[in-house]
């Protein structure tokens, strides 16, 4: 399998971590592409030009990084991603801990194409206020079961996600210091990210 993604994209980094967790991380091969540059090769793969998209070994192209975590959760090893048991509260996570990417994304975007003004604009504030509630609720989650520090425990996707965007944002808008104003979720951050796979997938 080929999966094609760049090396500060939170949904490629979504993707990995899955693959990794799921024991691919020997046979996937990574390409990696610039989405903004009309890569020739993402294009042929996914019309719409963006990471990540995984290439099966039937050649069959997947976009988006949840369908992507999906196939693969079926077709890997070890614990289930998307575990039927509390599986409402897993995907009730996971799109807390996505909508705060998403928000995050978009202000990253704004700024490049707009500058600082698009802060100011009613979609900047917006945003602004989606990721101030976001960090809120998760505060309020008691995130369990917490993978231990290390690589052990188990892992979901609602975790998975939710640390990858909070990671993000601690990335490319560190000017919101959310660790410092929550402490208890940068403390639950802190034991997920000791993980191999999110140690091998840093943004960079």
């Amino acid at each position: 399998m080929q999966l094609f993604l760049n090396a500060t994209s939170p949904y490629a980094r979504v993707a990995r971590i899955a693959a990794l967790e799921k024991g691919f991380g020997d046979t996937l091969a990574l390409t990696w592409v610039d989405p903004w540059a009309d890569d020739p090769a993402l294009l042929a793969v996914n019309p719409i030009g963006r990471v990540p998209v995984l290439v099966t070994e039937a050649g069959t192209p997947l976009t988006e990084s949840l369908l992507i975590a999906r196939h693969l959760d079926t077709l890997g090893a070890g614990p289930t991603l998307f575990p039927t048991a509390g599986s409402a509260a897993v995907l009730s996570l996971a799109g807390v801990g996505y909508g705060l990417m998403e928000a995050a994304f978009h202000t990253v975007i704004a700024r490049k194409q707009g500058g600082p003004e698009a802060d100011g604009t009613t979609l900047g504030r917006r945003r602004a206020r989606a990721i101030d509630r976001s960090l809120h609720a998760l505060d309020l989650d008691r995130l369990a079961p917490t993978p231990s520090q290390g690589g052990g425990g188990t892992l979901t996707i609602g975790l998975l996600v939710t640390a990858v965007a909070l990671d993000y944002v601690a990335f490319r808008l560190p000017e919101i210091a959310w660790p410092a104003t929550h402490p208890a979720l940068a403390a639950w951050h802190e034991s997920v990210i000791g993980r191999d796979s999110f140690r091998r997938t840093r943004f960079a």
